[in-house]
């Protein structure tokens, strides 16, 4: 099975790049911003960039879109219901509102190790900042085609949706 990821180097980025260990901005639940000196901290995350590549080329923004990936045994600490059987299935199936399935960087045969990106949590980060951090990464990992065009849509179906006060009723 053809990989889902290729490796490259250096400042450039497109949608679908993984950039492992980003700093973000961390806000807590009990952040007052009337405080004197409000207090946000940092954290890190393995991110993925979900801004179009065309506008992160041509430098029409100044922040950069990203989410969080992690790999399915970090997802189920975080939530022990993840692996009850079927769930991962109905993530692969694209039934699972916000989760997107990736491949493991080694195989896409493998999918104990795949990934999953949480459009449900979005970062902006600068630009700037961005490029300095694929650069200090010796290696990273990027989607390739089609697989970044299927993470593109998955995106953009999660933003897409509409709900609607009342439906057509269901025909009997």
């Amino acid at each position: 099975m053809t990989s889902f990821w290729i490796a490259c180097q250096g400042e450039e980025l497109v949608q679908g790049d993984y950039l492992p260990g980003c700093w973000i901005p961390v806000v807590g639940a009990d952040f007052d911003p009337a405080a004197a000196e409000p207090q946000i901290s940092v954290g890190q995350s393995n991110l993925i960039i979900v801004t179009q590549s065309c506008d992160l080329a041509n430098e029409k923004i100044q922040l950069a879109a990203l989410c969080p990936v992690a790999d399915l045994a970090t997802w189920e600490q975080v939530n022990p219901d993840y692996g009850r059987r079927g769930f991962w299935e109905s993530v692969r199936q694209g039934r699972r509102e916000g989760l997107h399935m990736l491949s493991s960087f080694a195989s896409a045969d493998d999918g104990r190790n795949a990934l999953v990106a949480d459009f449900r949590q979005i970062f902006s980060l600068p630009l700037p900042y961005l490029r300095k951090h694929a650069t200090t990464l010796a290696s990273r990992w990027r989607l390739q085609s089609p697989y970044r065009e299927h993470f593109s849509q998955s995106f953009a179906r999660f933003f897409m949706r509409v709900g609607l006060p009342t439906a057509i009723p269901a025909f009997k």
